[in-house]
């Protein structure tokens, strides 16, 4: 049986160089700001999403990670509730509200690391000390493709 890390880095092969590399800095600024995360993976139809929360249930993740061949989005699955001045954010559904990354860099904006606070902040189950560890939720047998 492969271990998730392993797992992960088969569906991230599917991505061109560019966004492979991305996404592994990506996904490193976000362990930093989220430490002891459970990181919930799905390879989906549309994206790889990493979903990062204080336990393993879908419900409880506060930001995710979206793959798609050209770029990667930050998701703030309770945007709506956050305080966004700068007006940052886009969507208009009724709870997520999304960032498009021009560049991992774009994580260490105050702004975005404020926002990133906040969603974590909302979430009372984080486990002080707790170990990060990465679980696969779901990988879908029919894909877009990655490149």
């Amino acid at each position: 049986m492969k271990t998730a890390a392993a797992q992960f880095a088969e569906f991230l092969s599917k991505y061109t160089p560019e966004i492979a590399a991305q996404a592994k800095r990506a996904i490193a600024k976000m362990r930093a700001r989220l430490p002891g995360s459970v990181e919930m993976v799905y390879d989906n139809y549309n994206a790889l999403v990493i979903g990062f929360g204080p336990t393993e249930s879908a419900s409880d993740a506060v930001v995710s990670l979206a793959l798609y061949p050209r770029w990667i989005t930050l998701f703030f699955l309770e945007g709506v509730a956050l305080s966004d001045p700068l007006g940052v954010l886009s969507g208009s559904g009724k709870y997520v509200r999304q960032y498009r990354l021009k560049d991992p860099s774009d994580l260490d904006r105050p702004e975005i690391r404020e926002l990133v606070a906040q969603a974590r902040a909302r979430s009372t189950s984080w486990q002080k000390g707790a170990k990060r560890r990465m679980v696969i939720k779901s990988v879908s047998k029919k894909q877009r493709p990655r490149r």
